[in-house]
């Protein structure tokens, strides 16, 4: 089992004890958490979740829920506080109750949540605020609701490329259910969502995390069957898997596959096995058998020694990317919920391919595990739970461009000539939507990564141009848009560095236009930043 204190923020599982008779954060009581997506886009009502996890062993009934609304700034005497009965019987090992907060304004706000509950076995009555996580300070939700819509590029659809449903649970964490992540993904505004659930978590029981599974297949085709039992087909949920797979070196690195029409095993870091921790199958073994897209998952992130040594993780190289083979290695998540050491070392690594004409696409997702506002962990296990707002679902995404076909359609409605010409697209224009269209699209060299602003790129003969879009929630400018991009020397090869273009703006406009001409570049690209902070970078527009 996975339970080293290195380990990424989750939903926080308290119950497990190794067989120990003690445990600092064992409660009697179901994990609960009150949680919610942490933005909601014009046209859509907040919700706030009420998650369990464990209430088949600790049945409970949900009575109340207050609910404070403290607009940001606002004094408390102007605060909305609801109350909401619930009563509401839980027994099940996983459950999500939604809580619609209607009427609220666009703005900032904190949300307070206080959870009244009743124990089954005894009667006894707790209230929760936020959660019931012991040792951890009952942080406030946070929530933006939008009042422009979010800037997006025409014929662009956006897409959360990394999170993890309740199939990747395990003693210290446990993840959301393909309709909690749709409606999330409803209110963030993104189109679609693939679920990467772990490949050995597929191989192990929901019951005993320790005991394997007959068969993985079986459990990886439930998660298939509950996202097709969705009730709405937008925005569309895949079923994809992140795989532990061997590199070059023998060691365990993450790869993340696009909606494979099988299970691809891969158990080496796992953790059930203690020090067993060899690769299932290497890299180049998993491409040739499959034909989805597979992506590089937090390919530099930094590992403490135990980690390293002990489940025997790795970093990605140059090889690992099976650049000779018919199948190779489409794109490299760098970019892995927060701007860190690992999102650094990655969009480097990123860099130095495109400095030997690899044009792989570069893939921003979150490693969300449930962690629709913020994330909880056990921190050191048996003794600590920890905190964080670093890997939040839908925050950075990454929007491809689809065939014209698809891609055209309706504008926005009701957000003006300006919107309509310059990138705003709805909703109910990506109806039809699919996985043979995403396909299409990562195969494709157009897309960009971003938490908040559009930026993208239009190739025009040996012209290239770049564009820029923001709004008032960002800032309503930018701090500046760069082109980055390599020269061609005479002998055909391409420059050891990137150059930042003259053409670059600082302090540019919300709405904003660069135009390049090609002449003896290789291939140019573009980053920007608004005014808050928000962040984007494109593809690689290469010659030809």
């Amino acid at each position: 089992m996975i339970f080293a204190p290195w380990e990424k923020l989750h939903y926080a599982e308290t119950h497990f004890k190794f067989k120990l008779p003690w445990s600092l954060l064992y409660r009697a009581w179901p994990e609960i958490i009150a949680d919610m997506a942490f933005q909601a886009v014009p046209g859509e009502t907040p919700v706030l979740w009420i998650v369990l996890r464990d209430a088949n062993r600790f049945p409970v009934t949900l009575e109340q829920a207050k609910v404070t609304i403290a607009a940001q700034d606002a004094p408390r005497s102007a605060w909305d506080v609801r109350e909401i009965q619930l009563n509401i019987e839980a027994t099940q090992q996983f459950e999500f109750h939604p809580l619609p907060l209607e009427g609220i304004q666009p703005g900032r706000y904190c949300i307070y949540a206080e959870i009244k509950v009743k124990r089954a076995s005894d009667g006894k009555g707790r209230t929760f605020k936020r959660w019931s996580l012991p040792g951890l300070r009952a942080e406030p939700l946070t929530l933006q609701v939008l009042s422009e819509a979010l800037p997006k590029a025409p014929g662009y659809v956006a897409g959360e490329m990394h999170c993890h449903t309740h199939y990747s649970a395990d003693h210290v964490e446990f993840g959301a259910t393909p309709e909690v992540f749709q409606q999330a993904a409803k209110a963030v505004g993104l189109d679609f969502v693939c679920c990467t659930d772990h490949a050995y978590d597929f191989a192990f029981t929901a019951e005993d995390y320790t005991r394997e599974a007959l068969s993985p297949a079986p459990r990886f085709q439930a998660l298939k069957d509950e996202i097709a039992a969705l009730p709405e087909s937008y925005p569309l949920l895949l079923a994809g898997e992140e795989v532990s797979a061997g590199n070059s070196k023998g060691e365990n690195v993450h790869m993340t596959v696009l909606a494979p029409d099988e299970y691809l095993p891969g158990l080496g870091d796992c953790g059930r096995y203690w020090l067993d921790n060899m690769p299932t199958r290497k890299i180049p073994g998993h491409l040739s058998a499959t034909k989805a897209h597979c992506f590089a998952a937090h390919p530099m992130q930094p590992m403490g020694i135990i980690e390293k040594f002990v489940f025997r993780r790795g970093y990605w190289s140059h090889k690992d990317l099976n650049l000779d083979a018919t199948h190779k290695i489409r794109g490299i998540q760098f970019w892995n919920g927060m701007q860190d050491e690992g999102f650094m070392l990655g969009r480097q690594w990123w860099i130095d391919e495109l400095g030997k004409e690899n044009y792989l696409l570069p893939i921003g997702g979150n490693d969300a595990h449930g962690d629709l506002n913020d994330t909880t962990a056990v921190g050191f296990p048996l003794f600590t739970l920890k905190y964080s707002r670093d890997h939040v679902f839908g925050k950075v995404r990454t929007v491809v461009k689809l065939d014209k076909a698809r891609g055209s359609g309706r504008e926005a409605r009701g957000a003006g000539d300006e919107a309509q010409s310059e990138g705003v697209v709805a909703r109910d224009t990506m109806d039809g939507l699919s996985l043979e269209a995403l396909n299409e699209a990562f195969a494709s060299d157009n897309c960009y990564i971003t938490d908040g602003p559009a930026l993208w790129w239009e190739r025009d003969g040996k012209r290239i141009h770049f564009h820029a879009r923001c709004t008032n929630d960002m800032g309503g400018c930018f701090r500046y848009i760069r082109i980055f991009g390599r020269k061609r020397k005479l002998d055909g090869k391409i420059a050891d560095k990137e150059v930042v273009d003259m053409h670059s703006m600082v302090l540019a406009r919300a709405s904003s236009d660069i135009t390049m001409d090609f002449e003896d570049y290789a291939y140019l690209r573009a980053e920007c930043k608004t005014a808050d902070g928000h962040f984007a970078l494109t593809s690689a527009a290469k010659v030809g």
